[in-house]
């Protein structure tokens, strides 16, 4: 979750691949579903999460005087099951202040199974806009997906360091099972090499 100060520079700074104000939920509810789609899909493969501010004025950047309700809270947050969006996204939905006033922030982590649908439609980021997906950009979120549909034993573990690794249950047990004997004695690889050669 963004800490204050981030989200107060997220407002005040230009839309990007990753901020998107609106002001008002009525009035913007297609586009906001849009964002949304977008953020899952993460055409830049950055791995941030994507922000949408409700109640911020695009031009002047200010708070715009929303009343931020349980019942728009509700409405909001029931974007994400309605079925209009699939796979379902991952989002948090939140009251906030900027400038002593109240917003609502969405914050939309990107997918690990994308593409992303909005109503059948793949929706991306292009720099600060929202776009319908190009066939290229469509087959690079899809080959994005295969490479996390892998057996359990073969993803990778984002953020992990072979600190983690206990290397010494790896050179005794998964090694030898792994690798014949023989071609370890001969084999003057470093650990990470052979980390690396077995996945």
């Amino acid at each position: 979750m963004l800490s204050d100060d981030e989200l107060l520079a997220l407002a005040q700074d230009l839309e990007s691949a990753r901020v998107e104000r609106k002001r008002s939920f009525k009035s913007d509810k297609s586009k906001i579903e849009e964002a949304i789609c977008a953020f899952a899909n993460d055409m830049p493969g950055e791995g941030k999460v994507g922000v949408i501010l409700i109640g911020v004025d695009d031009k002047s950047f200010a708070p715009t005087g929303l009343e931020v309700t349980d019942e728009l809270l509700l409405a909001i947050t029931s974007i994400r099951s309605d079925g209009n969006i699939l796979p379902l996204p991952t989002m948090n939905v939140r009251k906030a202040q900027l400038n002593g006033q109240d917003v609502v922030v969405i914050e939309v982590t990107p997918s690990h199974e994308p593409p992303v649908r909005l109503r059948g439609v793949i929706r991306v980021r292009v720099g600060p806009r929202r776009d319908i997906a190009t066939r290229d950009e469509e087959r690079v979120l899809i080959e994005r997906r295969r490479s996390w549909d892998l057996p359990f034993d073969q993803k990778p573990i984002f953020g992990a360091s072979l600190d983690e690794l206990d290397l010494e249950l790896f050179r005794r047990e998964y090694l030898p099972s792994a690798v014949d004997r023989a071609w370890i004695a001969e084999n003057g690889r470093s650990v990470e090499a052979q980390l690396a050669s077995l996945h």
